[in-house]
């Protein structure tokens, strides 16, 4: 049986009509950027997400740049984030000029650390980037407070997290901003790249949108030095279709993860850590256990794909080896790096899929 880590040839299927439909639209109007489908995606995932406002851009580590950019923070400036995350979530800092700081992560949602983030805090910090991995939300109501006590913004890296909650409140609606990738993978992707920043600051969002477009508000006079950053139309009229099924689609993954729970109780492995608080997305389900390369192996051996999420932590790879950590820094996310295996998790994924993934791994465990 071959089953992948991601079916998206199925999700196209399921709703081709539909997808195809938005797109010849688009191709017929002959309005390909800033047009009246990015707009409404704009209105749609602030209302959806819970914001005011919402400003569509290129990909997901744009929204970061822009972000951070649009707040003011670059050289001689620090921000805080995990480093257990994808690259993007501390390049983007280094790419704006500031410095990223990194604080170890919970052990059991993965997530900061939120018990070691204050002391993290120097005159130099200027933000602080929550990332919600994997889908489950961090306790941003808690980061607030803390960045309150020291002036800081909170941007939320959500990703991998659009739908997911905290205490009824979705991701990015809590922080100062939210950002979001629209990469194929994520829970609502497009058929190429795109990224969304979220807020209910009316002034950062003014500040974003220029930002976006070269710097300028008015076509040809320019304010500032700006970006060419822009969610193009098709992408746009794809994602205004697929976000109808979010909500569906992320409650399927719930249930597909409740049943790898079951499924895998009582092996020796560790399954998805929970926040009691947290309504999860599962982005991705990442079991955890010592000895992970050789299961994966084993699992390409039955035509199951997997995949390690991530290989290497952020303080420890060689673009950042200028910032002078060293191994055993932070051990959590080293050891979480070690472990850490994402196995098929999707609404599309079978039953009968799903039981085959846990029998080929429950076989490997058992020494079969």
């Amino acid at each position: 049986m071959s089953i992948p880590l991601l079916d998206l040839k199925a999700q196209y299927l399921a709703i081709k009509d539909e997808i195809d439909l938005a797109v010849l639209n688009v191709l017929d109007s002959a309005k390909f950027i800033l047009g009246p489908e990015m707009k409404a995606l704009e209105e749609e995932i602030a209302a959806y997400c819970g914001t005011k406002y919402a400003v569509a851009v290129a990909n997901g580590t744009d929204a970061l740049v822009l972000t951070l950019k649009a707040m003011g923070i670059g050289p001689g400036d620090e921000v805080i984030t995990s480093p257990f995350t994808f690259f993007a979530s501390a390049e983007t800092v280094a790419q704006v000029g500031a410095t990223p700081v990194f604080v170890d992560i919970d052990p059991v949602t993965l997530n900061m650390d939120l018990n070691q983030l204050e002391d993290k805090i120097t005159s130099k910090t200027k933000a602080i980037i929550p990332v919600h991995i994997f889908g489950q939300m961090v306790d941003v109501e808690r980061v607030l407070e803390i960045a309150a006590r020291h002036d800081l913004k909170v941007i939320e890296d959500a990703a991998q997290a659009i739908g997911a909650e905290y205490r009824g409140r979705r991701a990015g609606s809590i922080g100062h901003a939210g950002t979001f990738s629209f990469f194929p993978t994520k829970n609502l992707g497009g058929y190429g790249d795109g990224g969304m920043i979220v807020t209910s600051d009316e002034h950062l969002a003014a500040e974003l949108r220029m930002l976006r477009f070269h710097g300028c508000q008015t076509k040809y006079y320019h304010e500032k030095l700006g970006f060419n950053s822009r969610l193009d139309e098709i992408q746009a009229a794809i994602l205004r279709v697929k976000l109808k099924y979010l909500d569906q689609w992320n409650q399927a993954r719930r249930e597909r993860a409740a049943a790898y729970d079951e499924l895998l109780a009582g092996q020796p492995l560790m399954v998805p850590g929970k926040d009691g608080q947290a309504l999860p997305i599962y982005h991705l389900y990442v079991i955890r256990l010592p000895g992970r390369d050789l299961l994966l192996e084993n699992l390409k051996k039955h035509g199951i794909a997997s995949g390690i999420y991530y290989p290497v932590p952020l303080h420890l790879q060689r673009a950042f080896r200028y910032l002078g950590y060293k191994e055993g820094d932070f051990p959590v996310a080293e050891k979480a790096c070690s472990e850490a295996l994402a196995i098929p998790c999707y609404p599309e994924l079978t039953q009968v899929q799903q039981t085959e993934i846990v029998k080929v791994i429950a076989g490997f465990l058992a020494g079969e």
